[in-house]
């Protein structure tokens, strides 16, 4: 009865001694039993879902670490304002006897989450009692997607094979494989999971290293260390074609300093050395180094002894 009743969504859920612990390791002080509410969430499940695709067994089991102490927020919205929940204890379900249209035992991940009986959580703890939050989503971060009949990563390009169709006899669909990070989940309105009222959902690939950073804060330092070796870099290349701009007016290649400014500003860093190399050669023998100094031995006085070396 208490899986049926999280399989529809978030419930309501006794606060035990063990789940006590587990939620004190999260907070920064001792909270007590009567200070927490308690709901546990249909995360996702393997079942293929109206976009073609599922969470394969092993996905769910991956998942299952990575989302303890993650936060439950609205509609994906990531702000600290909208963080209401955090779970704390998950755990993969299994339901052998019932077939998913993959063809293998259904199962979910079922989390259980905790929120502070406040006054600001009150309506919120009220619309979960009565049933009007339940639907959930999860932000998360999967490394292949994989087609169930070729077994082609789709991420690297199409492999001709349609989700929702069959070939000779076998379902088409999307295995999502490797969950390498879970952010969030979120209370949303409209499920994409039939049954499991849940809407799954794996985030997009980071656009640049900062969304990258943002969604995993131990990547700051890396990301400091490339932008710092990135601005040396720059600040060498331009050292280098200013010094092959100078080397070619001083090898009198035939052209202006705009002319050659704008040559290599289009050339790469390898291109710059050879060229810099090349017309350093060119004006070295052009303007040959005439030291100041000269040992000039035929042109020494009679005394011959101060007369040997002249400025």
């Amino acid at each position: 009865m208490n899986v049926l009743k999280a399989s529809q969504g978030g419930q309501s859920a006794a606060v035990t001694g063990e789940d006590l612990e587990l939620i004190n390791r999260l907070a920064r002080k001792e909270l007590k039993a009567e200070e927490v509410y308690v709901f546990t969430v249909r995360l996702c499940d393997n079942e293929v879902d109206r976009d073609g695709e599922r969470f394969a067994p092993q996905t769910l089991e991956e998942l299952a670490r990575l989302f303890v102490g993650k936060s439950g927020i609205f509609d994906h919205q990531w702000s600290a304002k909208g963080q209401a929940a955090r779970i704390f204890k998950t755990e993969v379900i299994r339901e052998p006897q019932r077939p998913t249209r993959a063809g293998d035992g259904y199962c979910w991940l079922k989390g259980w989450a905790y929120m502070l009986r406040c006054d600001s959580n009150r309506d919120l703890i009220a619309e979960i009692d009565a049933g009007i939050k339940k639907e959930v989503s999860v932000g998360c971060a999967v490394e292949r997607t994989v087609c169930s009949i070729c077994g082609a990563d789709l991420r690297q390009g199409t492999c001709g094979h349609k989700k929702g169709e069959l070939y000779e006899g076998k379902l088409c669909y999307a295995s999502l494989e490797g969950a390498s990070d879970a952010y969030e989940f979120s209370f949303v309105a409209v499920p994409a999971q039939p049954g499991a009222g849940v809407v799954k959902g794996t985030l997009p690939p980071a656009r640049h290293l900062k969304e990258l950073v943002r969604r995993n804060p131990g990547c700051a330092g890396e990301l400091e260390r490339l932008e710092e070796e990135a601005r040396l870099g720059r600040a060498y290349l331009a050292r280098l074609r200013e010094e092959t701009v100078r080397l070619g007016l001083l090898a009198g290649v035939g052209m202006d300093g705009d002319t050659l400014k704008g040559l290599t500003d289009a050339l790469g860093q390898e291109e710059l050395v050879k060229l810099e190399q090349a017309w350093g050669q060119q004006a070295a023998r052009r303007y040959p180094l005439q030291p100041q100094l000269r040992y000039r031995e035929k042109e020494a006085g009679p005394d011959g002894r101060d007369g040997a070396f002249l400025i």
